[in-house]
């Protein structure tokens, strides 16, 4: 048994370790991402910046109330087509380039 435990751990722990070399750290995830509640993002003056530039309006839209606590990826099937896989992909690249 211990050794099936111990097996699963290694092959939960591998591909962590094979992303990063020899002394170096795993790469740090992105601080923001379209999985980020729009709050959230709204509270952070670079990602709200981003938002600003991305999806102009979104911030002041009179339902801002009902979704703010939803992803961006979430609010996509309710925007009628506002909310398009490109203009997800651009916030998604915008937000992880925020340091």
């Amino acid at each position: 048994m211990k050794t099936v435990v111990a097996a699963m751990l290694f092959a939960v722990a591998a591909p962590a370790a094979a992303l990063a070399a020899p002394g170096q750290s795993a790469p740090a995830a992105a601080k923001f991402n379209i999985d980020t509640p729009v709050e959230v993002l709204a509270a952070d003056p670079a990602a709200k910046a981003v938002l600003d530039a991305d999806m102009p309006g979104m911030l002041t839209h009179p339902s801002y109330e009902m979704f703010k606590a939803m992803s961006l990826r979430q609010l996509q099937p309710f925007s009628e087509g506002k909310i398009t896989d490109e203009i997800l992909a651009k916030i998604d690249a915008d937000l992880a380039a925020i340091k």
